[in-house]
């Protein structure tokens, strides 16, 4: 199972973007209940997920009215969560890069 690193993030966005809370606390409880070994596996459930470098993948939320993007470590069964936002946030951002900051 996967430990999903840092809660205070996923907080700091549920209470940020209060729309997609409900659909950001579910995949929370789903990926940190999964087993993925490789990207493959995680594609496999969600195929909509994209990778951007850097062990980077992109969760469409809301139907993908908001991105998720978190780095995965299926070696040490870790996710970090690095960014979350809408979509047109999400075309300003450099998905490959971005780091959570509190404004």
């Amino acid at each position: 199972m996967f430990n999903v690193l840092s809660t205070k993030t996923l907080n700091h966005y549920i209470n940020q973007y209060p729309e997609a809370a409900n659909a950001l606390k579910k995949l929370y409880q789903e990926l940190s209940k999964s087993s993925f070994d490789s990207f493959n596996d995680l594609k496999v459930v969600y195929g909509s997920a994209s990778i951007v470098g850097d062990n980077r993948v992109v969760f469409n939320v809301v139907g993908n009215k908001y991105r998720l993007i978190v780095r995965v470590n299926f070696e040490y069964k870790r996710i970090m969560i690095k960014w979350f936002g809408t979509h047109k946030e999400y075309d300003q951002i450099n998905a490959a890069k971005v780091e959570f900051l509190i404004d």
